[in-house]
């Protein structure tokens, strides 16, 4: 298991230099968001490519950030970026700069507790009953967590099922249980389009209500209805996030003081229109665009389509994708919408489906290069379409998704294009 580290921290005086911190008091500073002054949001996996983003995001609407990412599959100049991004953005419009730290360390670690300990301070109100229920006893500077350290490969998940409800699903029960204790009852967690399983070839846009925990509900005719099973769930990583839903729906109905957002991402693409931050894992990629990517880079020699025989307009597999920052900013507004209801399901998709054909395309253009495509089987796990109705996030959240494929497309290429420049 890792040691707690020393966090690094950008002060919230907004300078641009990369200081140590001392671990026994994380950064003081003010909140620009309507929050206490003390505050801070921690951030799971905030390297990462939605991570990354939201942390961006989060900082320019005044959030206070602490992120923990133990760098398995992100790079430390991701953080720089943020920082660097986040600083320009306020100096742009004359505000303070909030605080930035980074913990370097698996958040299924024991390090993990001593961190939650640095942000936790006694109530002053500590009785008999606070000896048995740390609720009454502790309160945390951290007012809310956004969990984004999921493993997210289908093809993987197959291959190797244990390493993904090890760390999906046992990491986040074991997650939840240290928040309780630390007494942090704000969760936004990352889920999936995947827990729809073979309903997201229904022919229509699929509504949270397609999946609801318990598994019934009241439709539109006030009848009851009882959707099927997970058992047409279609991956062991579409599993591990249907289990993580439904035991955090458990969790609420059980307490509640608990907030739980769970936000089922589509097919997030693109880059933050600086290009200074994009997808950019540490292993082989396997969603779309970075594979188109590594194919217009030469890195490989041709993009393989899984199944051309589908039943879409053009035989290609049907997708929603929705630019990263679009899916960033629905975090900020999970945080900010402080929801009513304990346990709460939200779809963060364009309602907008293209063809994989069409997506190459738009990257064709984006980059004003031919893009080699070779027809291969459909791949177990797949399905042949997935679109979102994003209705409940519009009308609850104020969110929706604002940037075409076309302009995911051009920022990508604007980040590869940077990536690939050389340096002086």
């Amino acid at each position: 298991m890792p040691s707690l580290s020393h966090p690094e921290s950008l002060p919230s005086s907004g300078g641009t230099s990369l200081s140590s911190s001392r671990p026994s008091t994380p950064d003081d500073g003010e909140c620009q968001h309507g929050h206490d002054a003390d505050q801070v949001v921690l951030v799971i996996g905030g390297l990462g490519f939605i991570g990354s983003h939201t942390t961006l995001e989060l900082l320019k609407a005044g959030y206070r950030v602490s992120i923990v990412d133990d760098l398995s599959n992100s790079f430390k100049v991701a953080f720089n970026r943020i920082r660097d991004l986040a600083v320009k953005h306020h100096a742009s419009r004359g505000t303070k700069m909030p605080s930035l730290q980074l913990h370097t360390l698996d958040y299924r670690s024991h390090s993990m507790r001593s961190l939650l300990d640095l942000y936790s301070e006694s109530s002053g109100k500590a009785s008999e009953t606070d000896a048995q229920s740390p609720r009454g006893a502790r309160r945390s500077r951290i007012s809310g967590v956004i969990h984004f350290a999921a493993f997210k490969s289908v093809s993987e998940s197959i291959t190797h099922p244990v390493q993904y409800y090890q760390n999906n699903v046992c990491g986040l029960v074991n997650l939840v249980s240290l928040l309780g204790e630390h007494d942090i009852r704000n969760l936004v967690f990352s889920s999936s389009a995947t827990v729809y399983g073979c309903k997201a070839d229904l022919g229509r846009p699929l509504r949270e209500e397609d999946l609801v925990h318990p598994e019934s509900y009241v439709d539109d005719n006030g009848a009851e209805v009882t959707p099927a099973s997970f058992a047409s769930l279609q991956s062991p990583y579409a599993r591990t996030k249907f289990f993580c839903e439904a035991i955090l729906a458990d969790i609420a109905r059980a307490d509640s003081a608990w907030r739980i957002t769970c936000l089922r991402y589509f097919n997030p693409i693109g880059c933050d229109s600086s290009g200074l931050l994009g997808e950019d894992p540490r292993g082989t990629p396997t969603n779309l665009f970075p594979v188109i990517t590594q194919v217009l880079t030469g890195a490989r020699e041709h993009l393989d389509v899984f199944g051309s025989n589908w039943d879409t307009r053009d035989g290609t597999p049907v997708r929603d994708y929705v630019h990263v920052s679009d899916v960033a900013r629905g975090h900020v507004a999970a945080l900010a919408a402080q929801a009513v209801e304990p346990f709460r399901t939200f779809n963060l998709g364009s309602g907008t489906g293209t063809t994989v054909a069409e997506a190459v395309r738009s990257l064709e253009r984006a980059s004003q290069r031919p893009i080699a495509v070779r027809l291969a089987d459909r791949r177990e796990g797949d399905v042949g379409s997935c679109v979102a109705s994003n209705e409940r996030a519009c009308r609850e959240l104020g969110w929706e998704a604002k940037e075409s494929v076309g302009q995911c497309a051009e920022d990508l290429w604007n980040f590869v294009s940077k990536a690939q420049a050389p340096t002086s």
